[in-house]
């Protein structure tokens, strides 16, 4: 027997649809509109942004570095977030609240903090975007990557999975990597493509430190050009757009798991 969806409920996703994707659609007829006679429609606007090669060069330094943070972070959580729930649950808590740190200290309290706190530092790092950029966006991405792999561990259970795998000979290395990670394959993808976005749209901290990243350039093509404008925040728009495709696609599959949740 088929399940009978209600009227409303169609309503209110039409609604809901139509709030999200008619300002997209303004932006796409704006952005498809010629620079000289404001006729629609030409894709010269579209053109015009990606024969630019500060593009590319904005957009490359952005990937690189929000890879560069995604990594670091990954690197720092899993190996935290699994011992915290393996041996030391109590710090649950203590973590959870230094995670919401960086949703209270509003980011421009923070760049200036971090400027004069990594004054002293070698030039490699203080003076390039992959060593001070880096550094920050991971305080960034603390909060999202942690509440997501948080979740991933409380769905598995840890112990059994510890236990069986230590009890077959393994390693601690080998059990984080070979049994522990893949289980949580799914959160720390979620935590990573968050961070992915988070990165290559922001600005206050690139802008503060004198980066030139591809939020960066959004803004002065912003300034300068209407029409290119649009393009190039449509284009943005659809990069966060693949990342979160790219996400279902890869969480589609889980891996196998024996026990309970705790």
């Amino acid at each position: 027997m088929r399940t009978r969806i209600a009227p409303t409920a169609v309503l209110w996703l039409l609604i809901g649809a139509a709030y999200f994707l008619l300002p997209l659609l303004a932006m796409l007829i704006f952005s498809l509109r010629s620079g000289t006679t404001g006729k629609c429609c030409t894709g010269a606007n579209y053109s015009e942004i990606f024969r630019d090669p500060e593009l590319w060069r904005s957009l490359k330094q952005s990937f690189l570095i929000s890879l560069e943070t995604i990594g670091l972070a990954l690197a720092l959580l899993i190996p935290t977030v699994y011992w915290v729930h393996l041996k030391l649950p109590r710090l649950r808590a203590l973590i959870g609240f230094l995670a919401l740190v960086p949703f209270v200290v509003p980011p421009i309290i923070l760049v200036v903090g971090l400027l004069d706190f990594y004054k002293g530092s070698p030039q490699w790092f203080y003076a390039q975007p992959y060593g001070f950029l880096v550094a920050a966006y991971v305080i960034l991405a603390f909060p999202y990557i942690y509440f997501s792999l948080d979740s991933g561990f409380r769905a598995i259970d840890v112990h059994t999975l510890t236990e069986a795998s230590q009890s077959l000979g393994a390693t601690w290395r080998t059990t984080l990597f070979r049994v522990i990670l893949p289980n949580v394959r799914t959160a720390a993808l979620a935590g990573a493509f968050l961070t992915l976005a988070i990165v290559m749209g922001e600005f206050t901290i690139a802008n503060l430190s004198a980066f030139h990243t591809f939020p960066i350039y959004i803004q002065y093509i912003n300034e300068t050009k209407a029409y290119p404008a649009a393009a190039v925040s449509l284009f943005s728009f659809a990069i966060t757009w693949v990342a979160m495709l790219a996400l279902l696609l890869a969480g589609r599959r889980r891996p196998l798991q024996f026990g309970g949740a705790r």
